[in-house]
Parts: structure tokens; C-alpha cells; sequence
């Protein structure tokens, strides 16, 4: 999930105004009906899975396997005056390759043969990019990366793409991959701004083996320089693949035209191959891989299918595969469980869960889970001890797709081509990170009003009227998972998104209304924090020192953890109505800078986080666990509620009297209570060593409950009890 702030108002600019028709070339240039067959393609049907009304949704006929996004802004100041497109800026004149037909003589597919280079996902660095020229730092060579995110202030050092400067009359961008590569095509968006239009609409590449000495990309029948249709909106991902692949070191993109009263802006991703080295006259590049046995390839809802199906004919003794529901197009929201004794909740040991797939086009998580089930099932087999010790200690719950319609969206797309936002929503057009019930607001109301928590309970918030509503705007996503939090005792969450590398932790929501962002700690504060770090401090990707932000925010400098509100408001999040609602404690990973990377990337992320997915799971141990029994019967008590003395928040026991209380190292007194029972006391300490430390309870029923029981019964009041209940009378009067 990247960081949509507060949607308070949502930009979305008219674009391609002064760029002629479809079905006409970036030049003005007609296409015959012989060359149109070959360079056109019918627009991306618009999907009802797209947001709202207030987005963009303009296509282009004239180029190939056009992506199209949507793209939704939010601000919480006053907006700038908008430049509105104008018609198109030269470079220098064009010398563009024409058929006889008069068209643009474009590669005859538009098919990518080659995986990105590494702008978008960072492995491309810095250092490796290079421009003939920049209107400012934040607007620098690397800042040319697709789908970078700009702040939102213009003139910061966080800019929306590379931009050469106005004056700039044979602007460049360069990139050096540092090896010999097999360069086969270039993908090319505007600049990402709230406040301004830049983009470039036609461009010529070139290429060197030394960055002094350059040829260019040309036609395959006339021979001269080609000149290749970019962009016509900021957001739209343009695919554009060399008439013939060109091995080289470094690649140049050279903007001809752009819009008029912007500037040569661009953000791009090079498509490239490998090559041999045979003489090993370059530095060996690093290898990206693992060697896990696992099945590194993005799976469409067919292919989820059948791999969970396989996974679980291969390890059918601890899997067990359910449905929790269906999205609105119909598709199950399945779940991965993974126990020793799958299908049955077993006294005393914890669920825990992983959901990925809530925004559709972030798909790094739902591959990671895939890959997390055959990796558990294999290392089982293989008698593993921490696997082994995994599932025979806790319950695991597996979502990889909470949001399987906006999923197929972004599948169907492409990793590199889906942009920034398309498949992000449900059918229905939903956030579901913001679809769940605002509990935040009630309780911060009842506690201002001194009434929590003698009259409003501090945990287990019900739902508001409003919310359970016929004509409510609850997807049934959102109400799936809801209904699967209530039938099962999840202890602990994590929630997987990307488009950043973060962790963040609730609250979500900023307590002060319609604050952008605003430090709101829960009272779990010291646990979250220590939660959010166990999986941080663990990721090989957001420990690498010489990382770079993806964005606008260099998370590093706080430990690649943040409190959600502090980052970003998020009314109705799933991570604080899990905490008000129900026990369980749930944090969001931002995976990637890539919310959809290449396939040949899966790999090294199985690698950066792989331990980390192990290591948070064995955080449920942490705290305090035990069973709340009955004194005289020995039976479990459902519904006690568990009290730490200094926590405003408690938990609730399970049907069958059992809880787990998350809590770091430290000395706690803590309380159970039931209905109908005498509250018991007790010290619980929590040391480093690995927990959870026992903590049961006995309670005694109150001479008024057992009074109820006995005439319920039809029995007779006992001696020792109508005594008990004369001298309560007694004291009374």
C-alpha cells in the first residue's frame, strides 16, 4: 500500500487536449490501413473495478499495448493553478522514419521478451543514471524511475520524474547497466506531479559500449533513426519495443517532442537481457535467486487454485484449504491452513494469520504466501525443526488474495505495465484499507467523556448501526473477512501491501479529525513497536545500508518503522478494527517499491523476506498465555476478560477458557473477570527467554450466580448458601 493520503479531493487531469485524435500518430501523421493493423491496438475495455467517478480514464488508440492507470492524489492544503495542456514542444527537428504509407513504422509486436532492467525495484542505482541536464535535484536522473511517487511539493527533493532543464535544446537520459546487455525495449511515463503536466510524446533511443561513441535505434526498411510514440497523460505506462534488440552498455533516451508549457519530463523502465561475458571483462553482476524448490511465477486465480490444491495433496496431514467468502465478481477468497491438526481450534494454541491481496495490483504479497505454504509443506517433510515447531505450536492462516477481482485486473496488465494504481480497488470501486468500521472515533469519544472503561468497554467495540445497514457500503470482501475474524481467535496479523519498504503499526487513524497525520499510539504501543521491528530488523531488503527511498520518504532513518497515522491517515483500516474488535494485533508490511514486480524478481524477494515471514509468526510466544477455568467444575470460561494493570485495552478468553496476551519483557499484574464470577489477581512476569509464560486463572462463581444455576436447575438452596446470601442482605440493609 502506498501512502494515498486522506481522500479529501482527488486529482485526476484532462488530458491529451491538443494532441489530436486517436487512430493519429504523436506527429500529425495519418496511418494507412496496412500500418494501423500493425500499430494499433483497440483501447484496455474500462473496468468496473476502476474508482469512482472524478478519475481518468483516457486510452490512446494510437499506440501499442497502452496500460492504462488511474491515479488518485489526495492534498490537505489549497491546490496551485493547474498548467493545462497545451500542443507539443519540439526538441530539434524530427528526422522520422515514414512508410510509404505515410505512417510511423513501428516493431510489427509489442510483446516485452525481456525483463526490466531494475529502475522501478531500485537495483538499477543511482549512480547509474545520468542526464544531459536537470531543472533541480529532485527532478534529477534518478528520479526517472517508473512509477516513482513525487511529495507533494514541487521544487523538493522528491520529485516525480526526471526533467531537463527548459533552455535544454537536445535533452538525454542515460542509463549504464555495467555490463553487456541485450537492451529490447522502453516503457515510458510523464512526470508524477499535483501540480503540474509534463510529458514527452516522442523520443529516439541511442547506444554505446563506452558513453562516448553512439548509434541509434533504426528502421528496419529505411534505415534511418527511429522516432518512437511516448506519452499522452502522465500516468499511462507506453511499451515501446527496438525494431532490432541492440547489445550495448549504456542506452540513451532523447525526448523530440513534448507538451507545450511543460517541460522533458519522463519516467522510464529499459527492458533488457543478460549477455555472456565470456572473457570476464566486467564485474560479475549480482545474482538474484534462491534455492528454495518453490514456483516462482505470479498465479492468476486458476493458478492459485490449483497450486494451493497441490500443496495441499502433498502435505494433506497439516493443510487444510476453506473459503470464507466471495468477492463481487464471484471469485472464493480462499485460506492456506497449516497446523498439525488442521480444522479444529486446539486448546491453548494460537491462530495467527497473514492476509495479502487487499489492494489487487500490490501482488508481491500474494506470491509471498504462495510461496510460504510450499516452502512450510516442504521443510516439513523434510522434518525441519522450526517448521515442525511452527505448526505443532500454533494455527497458521494463510489469505493471499483478499482482493481477487482487482487482481485479475492487474494480471491481465502486466508487471510492468499496470502502472501505479489500476486493479488497486474491488469491483465495486472500494479502498478496502479504508472499508472497514471507524471504531477509533467512538472510543476516543466515550474516553473524553471519562467513559471508558466502567461504561464503554476498551476492547471488542460492536459495530456501528450504520455499518450493519442493508444499503451500507461494505463490500463483501470486507464483510468475509470480518465474519472469519469472529469465528476464529486470531492472536496475530500481518497485513501485506507494497509500493513501499516500511512497517507500520496502529493506530492507522489520527486522533485529531481531518489531521493529515498526527502520532496516535495505541496502548499496546511498546508491543507494535517491538512487532514491527522483529519484522524490519529481519528483512534483508530494508537492512541494506546502501538502499535508497523509494519514493518521497527515507524510512530507514527510523528503523523502516512508523506509526501508521504518523505516516498517513487511514480511516477504516482493517489493522485498528482488528485491535478494537476482535484480540488480535495486526501490523501492514510495505514489501517493495515495486508493487508488481517482474517475475525474474520473485526469486531474491522470497530471499529478503523469508525469514522475516518466519520470525514474526514465532512472535505470538511472546507475553502471557494460560486457560481461565472454573474452580469448582475445572471447565473453561468463555468471554473472561484479561486485564493488565497500565494497558487501557484487554482481551477476552476463547470458548474454551484459553487466551494469549502479547506483551514485551516485565513485571504485570493482571486480572481476570467473567460474569458471574469473583475477579482473581495475579503477577505474571515476562522474561527475554522464549515464552509464552503461563498465567492461569481460577474462578470462583458469586453466591448470585450459583444461587441462579441451582433454580434453574430446579434443586434446593444448600445451608452454606442461603447463610452467605442472608448476611450479603444483612449487610445491605
Amino acid at each position: 500500500m502506498w501512502g494515498l493520503l486522506l481522500a479529501l479531493a482527488a486529482f485526476a487531469p484532462a488530458v491529451g487536449q491538443g494532441l489530436g485524435t486517436p487512430g493519429t500518430s504523436v506527429l500529425g501523421l495519418a496511418p494507412s490501413a496496412t500500418t494501423e493493423a500493425r500499430i494499433s491496438t483497440p483501447a484496455p475495455r474500462s473496468s468496473p473495478a476502476q474508482p469512482p467517478a472524478g478519475k481518468n480514464n483516457g486510452t490512446s488508440q494510437q499506440h501499442v499495448r497502452i496500460r492504462i492507470i488511474k491515479k488518485k492524489k489526495v492534498i490537505m492544503k489549497k491546490r496551485k493553478k493547474l498548467t493545462h495542456p497545451g500542443p507539443l514542444v519540439t526538441a530539434k527537428p524530427v528526422a522520422t522514419t515514414i512508410s510509404p504509407a505515410g505512417a510511423l513504422d513501428l516493431p510489427k509486436e509489442q510483446e516485452p521478451d525481456c525483463p526490466p532492467l531494475g529502475l522501478e525495484s531500485l537495483r538499477v542505482l543511482d549512480n547509474q543514471l545520468d542526464a544531459s541536464s536537470s531543472q533541480s535535484f529532485g527532478l534529477g536522473p534518478h528520479r526517472g524511475r517508473l512509477n516513482i511517487q513525487s511529495g507533494l511539493e514541487d521544487g523538493d527533493l522528491y520529485d516525480g520524474a526526471w526533467c531537463a532543464e527548459q533552455q535544454d535544446a537536445e535533452p538525454w537520459l542515460q542509463v549504464d547497466a555495467r555490463h553487456p546487455t541485450r537492451f529490447s525495449g522502453i516503457i515510458t511515463q510523464g512526470r508524477n506531479s499535483i501540480w503540474r503536466y509534463d510529458w514527452v510524446t516522442s523520443y529516439k533511443v541511442q547506444f554505446s559500449n563506452d558513453s562516448r561513441t553512439w548509434w541509434g535505434s533504426r528502421n528496419r526498411s529505411s534505415g534511418m533513426d527511429m522516432v518512437f510514440p511516448a506519452n499522452s497523460d502522465p500516468e499511462t505506462s507506453v511499451l515501446n519495443l527496438l525494431p532490432e534488440p541492440q547489445v550495448a552498455r549504456f542506452v540513451r533516451l532523447l525526448p523530440q517532442t513534448w507538451l507545450q508549457g511543460g517541460a522533458a519530463c519522463l519516467r522510464a523502465e529499459i527492458l533488457a537481457c543478460p549477455v555472456s561475458d565470456p572473457n570476464g571483462l566486467f564485474p560479475e553482476a549480482p545474482a538474484l535467486g534462491s534455492s528454495d524448490p518453490l514456483d516462482f511465477q505470479h498465479h492468476n486465480y486458476k493458478a492459485m487454485r490449483k497450486l494451493m490444491k497441490q500443496v495441499n495433496e502433498q502435505c494433506p496431514n497439516i493443510t487444510r484449504i476453506y473459503s470464507i467468502g466471495k468477492s463481487q465478481q464471484g471469485l472464493k477468497l480462499y485460506v492456506m491452513e497449516m497446523s498439525d491438526k488442521p480444522g479444529e481450534h486446539e486448546l491453548g494454541e494460537p491462530e495467527v494469520r497473514y492476509v495479502a491481496g487487499m489492494h489487487g495490483n500490490e501482488a508481491l504479497g500474494r506470491e509471498l504466501l504462495l510461496l510460504l505454504m510450499q516452502f512450510l509443506c516442504h521443510e516439513f517433510l523434510r522434518g525441519d525443526p522450526r517448521v515442525t515447531r511452527l505448526l505443532t505450536e500454533m494455527r497458521i492462516h494463510l489469505l493471499p488474495s483478499m482482493n481477487p477481482d482487482g487482481y485479475e485486473i492487474a494480471f491481465r496488465r502486466g508487471s510492468e505495465l499496470v502502472g501505479w494504481a489500476e486493479g488497486r480497488w474491488t469491483q465495486q470501486g472500494i479502498d478496502l484499507n479504508h472499508n472497514f468500521a471507524d471504531l477509533n472515533t467512538p472510543l476516543w469519544e466515550a474516553e473524553d467523556d471519562g467513559l471508558v472503561p466502567d461504561t464503554v468497554p476498551n476492547h471488542h467495540l460492536p459495530l456501528p448501526t450504520y455499518y450493519t445497514l442493508p444499503n451500507a457500503t461494505v463490500a463483501p470482501e470486507t464483510r468475509a473477512v470480518i465474519e472469519w475474524m469472529k469465528r476464529i481467535p486470531f492472536v496475530l496479523s500481518a497485513n501485506l501491501h507494497g509500493g513501499e519498504l516500511v512497517v507500520s503499526y496502529p493506530f492507522d487513524m489520527t486522533r485529531t479529525p481531518w489531521a493529515a497525520r498526527e502520532l496516535t499510539p495505541t496502548p499496546d504501543d511498546a508491543v507494535f513497536r517491538w512487532l514491527s521491528t522483529v519484522y524490519a530488523g529481519t528483512n534483508r531488503a530494508m537492512q541494506d545500508p546502501d538502499r535508497r527511498p523509494c519514493h518521497s520518504q527515507d524510512f530507514s532513518l527510523y528503523g523502516n518503522v512508523i506509526n501508521g497515522a504518523d505516516w498517513h491517515t487511514v480511516p477504516g483500516s482493517m489493522n485498528d478494527f482488528s485491535y478494537l474488535h476482535t484480540n488480535c494485533f495486526e501490523i501492514t508490511v510495505e514489501l517493495s517499491c515495486d508493487k508488481f514486480p517482474h517475475k525474474s524478481e520473485l526469486p531474491q524477494e522470497w530471499e529478503n523476506n523469508k525469514d522475516s515471514l518466519l520470525t514474526y509468526l514465532e512472535q505470538v510466544r511472546m507475553g502471557i498465555a494460560g486457560i481461565v477455568r472454573d474452580k469448582d467444575t475445572e471447565l473453561g470460561i468463555a468471554d473472561a476478560v484479561i486485564a493488565v494493570d497500565g494497558i487501557n485495552h484487554d482481551v477476552t478468553t476463547a470458548w474454551g477458557g484459553d487466551y494469549w496476551r502479547l506483551l514485551t519483557p516485565g513485571d504485570y499484574m493482571v486480572t481476570a473477570s467473567a460474569e458471574g464470577y469473583h475477579s482473581v489477581t495475579r503477577s505474571c512476569r515476562v522474561t527475554f527467554e522464549e515464552g509464552p509464560v503461563p498465567c492461569n486463572f481460577h474462578l470462583t462463581k458469586t453466591p448470585k450466580q450459583r444461587l441462579r444455576e441451582l433454580l434453574a436447575a430446579g434443586a434446593k438452596v444448600p445451608p452454606d448458601l442461603r447463610r452467605r446470601l442472608e448476611r450479603l442482605r444483612g449487610q445491605k440493609d
